[in-house]
């Protein structure tokens, strides 16, 4: 009797993986690399970006693909690299851009 719980126990977990694993499971759990922060709600300045996202913070994003951060105004980053642009930090994470750690 306990080599038929445990076999049942094996078969229920390995179904999880493969629930997990599946394409349309993983699209839903986690944000996509081709999510991007739309270009309407990418702005030039602090001002223009805190005007389009009240009540959130602004961060400086560059939409590094391979990063895939987002610097906060505590960052000596911020506002400074070449290429980026303000965005509210809601669009940033929803796109699947995280704080950076510098």
């Amino acid at each position: 009797m306990q080599v038929r719980q445990l076999f049942l126990s094996l078969g229920a977990a390995c179904a999880g993986l493969v629930w997990l694993s599946s394409p349309a499971v993983a699209a839903q759990t986690s944000p996509s690399t081709s999510a991007r922060v739309p270009i309407d709600e990418r702005f030039s300045t602090v001002s223009d970006a805190a005007k389009h996202c009240p009540g959130d913070i602004v961060v400086w994003s560059t939409f590094s693909k391979k990063s895939r951060s987002f610097h906060l105004s505590s960052s000596r980053y911020y506002g400074k690299t070449k290429h980026g642009a303000y965005v509210c930090e809601k669009d940033a994470v929803a796109a699947g851009y995280h704080a950076s750690k510098r």
